[in-house]
């Protein structure tokens, strides 16, 4: 695969610049895309610099660490969009990303590609990035719309059902448009780095299984979890009331 220098990377900026001046005359503001940019550039120069770190030391106990991390990222910001304060829904976040997550980064890792040692960080790292990313949109997503469900007085397994249904179509459209629309990532990356097509589309399959199931599990574990959580605010109301 051809190694990139910076002056690569500096060509690539052209089209950049090109949006961002069409984004000043038309708005009259830079800050919002200037800083997306900044970020972009400055947090994929230091995950590089730190994944090398982490590939070199090839440490299980970083690397659960590093799982550990991205867990709990995860399962905060998938709180973000809900009406609720995140450390209420926190535990129930955390255990639907790890059940869905986790339960697939192992099934793929030793029973798909037989990663050995079992801590392969070329390997479980990329994964559990796929994979706990979209278990925590899929959670995001069933959350959000199941308040908003309730909100308009929908009694609760309507509501869930539908929460259900808008958390997997995100992953839905995307198995649908998978190789007729775009070429995934890890797919596109496989090839420019010489991988045969054929093997490659077989690599991204087993991704989309992956995150489809996660995604699925993650949401659907969560909204169980939620019932549970709302028959106490029930309860609760009905002591107060009472009381």
């Amino acid at each position: 695969m051809y190694a990139l220098t910076l002056a690569d990377i500096a060509v690539a900026f052209i089209p950049v610049l090109a949006t961002l001046v069409l984004i000043f005359f038309w708005s009259n503001s830079l800050k919002h895309a200037s800083i997306a940019i900044l970020r972009m550039l400055i947090q994929l120069l230091l995950i590089g610099y730190t994944l090398e770190f982490i590939f070199r030391a090839n440490n299980q106990w970083i690397i659960l660490a590093v799982l550990s991390f991205m867990l709990l990222a995860a399962s905060w910001i998938a709180l973000g969009a809900m009406p609720v304060k995140r450390s209420t829904l926190l535990g129930y976040s955390l255990a639907s990303i790890a059940v869905g997550g986790i339960f697939n980064l192992v099934l793929i890792t030793q029973g798909v590609l037989h990663a050995d040692p079992w801590y392969q960080p070329a390997v479980m790292i990329p994964l559990a990035g796929m994979i706990f990313s979209n278990s925590m949109n899929s959670v995001s997503l069933a959350g959000e719309r199941l308040y908003s469900e309730l909100g308009h007085h929908n009694d609760y397994a309507r509501a869930r059902n539908t929460a259900f249904q808008a958390a997997l179509i995100p992953i839905t459209n995307s198995l649908l448009a998978v190789g007729l629309v775009s070429l995934p990532g890890m797919m596109t990356g496989q090839i420019l780095a010489g991988t045969s097509p054929l093997i490659a589309a077989r690599y991204q399959i087993i991704v989309m299984c992956m995150i489809f199931s996660s995604a699925g599990i993650s949401a659907a574990l969560f909204l169980w979890l939620l019932r549970a959580q709302r028959n106490k605010e029930v309860d609760q109301a009905g002591a107060d009331r009472c009381g």
